[in-house]
């Protein structure tokens, strides 16, 4: 979401120039589409809301932004439910009725695709969108969605610009990390992503998209500072609550012997127990379930093995 968001506004930005972005706080707000951002977008005087990686379930929040008189586009990859949220346009290759041939682009893929066609309408000339194939290619390799067809060839020549010719926030951040050799899918994987996800994991998501936006290396500098001490924290939190949890599943019985994990402990920051699901799903190769508290409510992260849909179970 986070490369989505930086790679619209900065499109936009360039040739509409009347742009702004909003990241919803993932402890406040949760992941999607928020009634707190929509009514920041009725304060600012927001006409049109592009919700990016997100929102093909928000069918309320798109209600309300109606009521209000703000038009939503949708940008998203996660499977629809029954019913579309009725938004002026829904761009999801997922959806049951879209005859686009590739389904399987990341949240930053199908926010390129509005760009594009954006640019098609508008006369622009796509060399003009080369220098964002970049995110593109962060997006497709950190959402772990299958490297083949046109995620392959976005993800070349998204690795090509990284390569040859980083932006100051990427270049920062491969800094932080000690890289010297050329970037692969793996290395934006484990060198770039987790810095990525670290902002709004720690603090806030926001703090990301200003790296990925900065025009300067020396600001982008010091921003990548703070960034990576979030990862590092995010790194200590996650080997705690892993080896929590592992404790866990070792004295219960029944856990150690079930066909999936399912564990809770309310002290647990939320912002990491998806990192620790998949860590327990390294040590017990099944279908995963971490739980936290927050706002009185239990909350949680899913993650599944090879051929068994957590998704659906859980529907």
């Amino acid at each position: 979401g986070t490369t989505a968001v930086a790679l619209v506004y900065s499109f936009l930005l360039r040739f509409t120039g009347n742009v702004t972005f909003y990241i919803p706080d993932r402890y406040s707000e949760g992941y999607g589409i928020s009634t707190q951002g929509i009514d920041h977008a009725r304060k600012e005087k927001v006409a049109l809301i592009i919700a990016l990686d997100c929102g093909i379930k928000s069918i309320d929040k798109v209600a309300y932004a109606t009521t209000l008189g703000i038009d939503m586009i949708i940008c998203d990859h996660h499977r629809p439910g029954d019913t579309l949220p009725a938004a002026v346009a829904v761009l999801d290759p997922k959806r049951a009725d879209c005859p686009y041939p590739f389904k399987e682009l990341s949240g930053c893929g199908i926010g390129f695709k509005l760009v594009q066609g954006i640019a098609m309408r508008n006369g622009i000339d796509m060399a003009d969108l080369e220098p964002l194939l970049d995110l593109v290619a962060v997006s497709t390799a950190c959402d772990i969605v299958p490297v083949n067809g046109e995620n392959r060839v976005l993800t070349h020549f998204g690795l090509k610009r990284v390569n040859n010719d980083p932006r100051p926030g990427i270049k920062a951040m491969m800094q932080m990390a000690n890289v010297k050799k050329r970037l692969g899918v793996t290395e934006l994987v484990f060198t770039i992503g987790p810095r990525i996800n670290a902002a709004g994991r720690i603090e806030h998501g926001r703090q990301a998209v200003e790296l990925l936006l900065a025009k300067d290396q020396v600001q982008a500098d010091q921003m990548g500072l703070r960034v990576d001490g979030n990862n590092t924290h995010r790194q200590e939190l996650d080997k705690d609550m892993t080896r929590d949890a592992l404790e866990r599943i070792g004295q219960d019985d029944f856990l150690r012997g079930s066909w999936s994990t399912v564990v809770f402990n309310e002290t647990w920051h939320k912002g990491v127990i998806g990192i620790v699901a998949s860590r327990l799903i390294e040590q017990y190769y099944r279908p995963t379930v971490v739980l936290t508290e927050s706002m009185g409510k239990a909350v949680g992260s899913a993650r599944s093995v090879k051929g068994f849909d957590v998704y659906e179970a859980i529907n």
